[in-house]
Parts: C-alpha cells; sequence; structure tokens
C-alpha cells in the first residue's frame, strides 16, 4: 500500500491552507457572528474550483476525485465549519445529479453549480422523519407534463442559495419514495429563518415550504418510485464531506492546543513543559492522526468503489470514529487551554461547539454503528 499523497493532492491541500489562512481566517469571528460566509469568500472558493472539485471535466468540474476533496474540505474546516459545511452539502446534492441524473439534466443542472455560480441542496428530512423513508409526507401528484409537490423539509443546508435541489417526496400513484430536481425559489417555494445551530456557524439550515410547487416530469431524478436508492448513495458519499468537516475541526483542537501549551506560561516556563500537559497534546495527537487516515481511506475508496454495499459500511466506520473523535479532542483541548477555554475570546470556545454537531447529522453515530454491526453479523 502507498500512503504518500500525490504531488497534485500536495498542490491541492496547500491551496485550500493557504487559501483558508489568508482569506477565511480574517473573517472566521464575523461569519460565527453573523452566520453567514460573505459573498467575496464563496467567490474565492468557487475560483478554486472546491465546488466542482468531485465533479468529472466533462460536466464542467475539476475532476479530481474523492481524496483532494477531502484534503481540501479539511484545510477549509480547520479554519471555519460553514464554508465546509456548504461545500459538503453541495457535493451531496450535485452528486446525486451526476450519477442518476440523464444526460439532459447534468447538462441544466451540473455545469454552473459545479462553477459555484449555483449552490446544490439535497432535501430529505422533514419535521416527522429522520432518515425513514416510509414516514415521507411531501407528495407529489402528477398533474399532466408535471408535478406538483406540497410539504415541509427541515433542517436543509444551502436551500436559500440559488441552484438545484434533490428533494425526496411520495408519488402519489406508485406510493413510493421518488426523486426530484427542484429549481430554488421557483414559483410556491419559500424558506424559513435559518436555525440558530450551536456550531457550523455560516452554513444555513432552513425549513422549505412547498405549496403547489410544479416539477417538470422531465425533473424526475431516475425513475418514478425509486428514490430510496438515491437517498442511500447520498447517505453513504455525505458522509465523505461530513467526516472531512469533523476532521478540521479535529486538526484545528489538536493546533489549538499546541500553540496554548507553548504560549501559556507558569511560574515563567511554558506550560508545554508539564508532563500533564504533554499526556493531553500526545493523546489528541492519535485522535488526529486515526481521523485523518480513516477519512483518507474513505476519499479513496469513493474513487475506486465498485461494491455500494462495502462502501457504506465503511462510511458508517469512517462516520461513527471520526465524529466521536472530534468531540474528544476538543474536549481535551479545552482541557489544556483550562479555564480560559470557557471564554469565547478563545477559539477553542467554537470548535468546541462545532464538534457536537458532527455526531448528530448526516447519519447519527449510533445508527451507522447499527448500520455497521448488521454488515458484521449478517
Amino acid at each position: 500500500m502507498d500512503f504518500n499523497l500525490s504531488k497534485e493532492e500536495i498542490l491541492i491541500q496547500k491551496m485550500a491552507r493557504d487559501y483558508a489562512e489568508q482569506a477565511i481566517l480574517p473573517v472566521a469571528d464575523q461569519i460565527e457572528k453573523d452566520n453567514r460566509v460573505p459573498d467575496d469568500i464563496m467567490a474565492g472558493l468557487a475560483e478554486l474550483d472546491l465546488f466542482g472539485m468531485t465533479v468529472p471535466e466533462e460536466f464542467g468540474g475539476a475532476g479530481a476525485g474523492y481524496v483532494p476533496y477531502v484534503l481540501a474540505m479539511e484545510q477549509i474546516a480547520r479554519v471555519s465549519s460553514g464554508p465546509a459545511m456548504i461545500i459538503s452539502a453541495h457535493n451531496l446534492g450535485l452528486g446525486a445529479l451526476v450519477n442518476f441524473g440523464t444526460d439532459e439534466q447534468k447538462a441544466k443542472f451540473v455545469p454552473q453549480a459545479a462553477k459555484g455560480e449555483h449552490i446544490a441542496s439535497f432535501a430529505f428530512t422533514e419535521p416527522g422523519t429522520g432518515s425513514d423513508p416510509k414516514q415521507l409526507t411531501t407528495s407529489a401528484v402528477r398533474g399532466g407534463d408535471h408535478f406538483v409537490l406540497n410539504g415541509t423539509k427541515r433542517f436543509i443546508t444551502n436551500a436559500s442559495y440559488k441552484g438545484p435541489l434533490v428533494l425526496f417526496a411520495i408519488e402519489a400513484e406508485s406510493g413510493q419514495p421518488t426523486a426530484f430536481v427542484v429549481e430554488k425559489h421557483c414559483p410556491g417555494y419559500s424558506v424559513s429563518k435559518p436555525w440558530s445551530k450551536l456550531g457550523w456557524h455560516g452554513g444555513d439550515l432552513v425549513d422549505i415550504y412547498l405549496k403547489d410547487v410544479q416539477v417538470p416530469v422531465e425533473n424526475v431524478l431516475g425513475k418514478i418510485g425509486d428514490g430510496y436508492p438515491i437517498l442511500q448513495y447520498g447517505i453513504a458519499f455525505g458522509k465523505i464531506g461530513m467526516n472531512s468537516v469533523a476532521l478540521g475541526t479535529t486538526l484545528a483542537a489538536f493546533e489549538l492546543a499546541v500553540k496554548y501549551a507553548k504560549e501559556k506560561t507558569h511560574r515563567g516556563q511554558p506550560i508545554a513543559k508539564f508532563q500533564a500537559i504533554q499526556m493531553k497534546v500526545a493523546e489528541i495527537a492519535g485522535i488526529y492522526e486515526s481521523s485523518r487516515w480513516l477519512a483518507y481511506r474513505l476519499g479513496f475508496l469513493a474513487n475506486n468503489t465498485k461494491n455500494y454495499r462495502e462502501f457504506a459500511k465503511e462510511a458508517a466506520l469512517a462516520k461513527w470514529v471520526i465524529a466521536r473523535n472530534a468531540q474528544e479532542a476538543t474536549r481535551i483541548s479545552m482541557d489544556v487551554h483550562g479555564s480560559y477555554g470557557l471564554m469565547e475570546d478563545y477559539e477553542i470556545t467554537r470548535i468546541y461547539r462545532d464538534a457536537a454537531m458532527g455526531p448528530q447529522v448526516e447519519g447519527v453515530i449510533h445508527m451507522q454503528q447499527v448500520i455497521l454491526a448488521g454488515d458484521i453479523l449478517r
């Protein structure tokens, strides 16, 4: 096995880190306070092809694949989770279009999204369901050359941006979940005010309200009544982005602990000289390394998978470990900071809140254990 990154991957990693430090870091506090990523940051991310990194070149993307995507996302999330969250949700919706869309759908929706001119979304969750398609209440009724959609979607990322939305509804005739491509802000489409989240500020979560939204028949993604495989794809491949966000959080926790340990003094010497602090820093380093290689490996598998079931198991394993590790790493980093870590003047407080988000989104970690065990014990 070769664990070395290619020259191209190293360049992409450095590009993302440089942009994060030079452009995002100076406005990270503003993003945290305003819960909004500035337009110039969004434009910069687009210029670096971060919105289309996993999209094949034939559809207007960079064609770099998932390993560079993980490397870049880690560096962005290390500085601010908001922009990384936007990119992750965007790639979730965009990936579904690339993998399940017709040639006409890809030509219509993918190129602008790959360039970051449009921002994609993925909408399954509703007020009464988490990941169970049998509990969907959003309806789709055929009316001539279009479907009429009615319902509410909850906790949807990027729903306020212009662009395509991959949305799941129960098609009336089949009674089965069906995926549709909805153009956001069409007649009958509206969103709530952003939810006030604990962490990941800058990536809006809103509810979507569909009131007699008309979607052309040609916007059915895949086949009528065949939305579940698309949902399964989204759940598995969506974890790549979420894992990368959690990994960036873990890296930030590690670097902040090292920085504080070297700068904070006690009785005239840095607290890094004390064995108790050294052990905590070493523990975070070990946690980060275990998460890093799981995340990178999942990106490699995404580029090379031929067995979807096997990939879904690996994605569940990675999500469970990496999300949990992020919480543990930030907790230990908080211990290194001591009482100062409780003050919002210190960055670790934001990182600590961000880490709490990972285990609860894109599949709660306990469900990932069930998925993993179900595959092992079948």
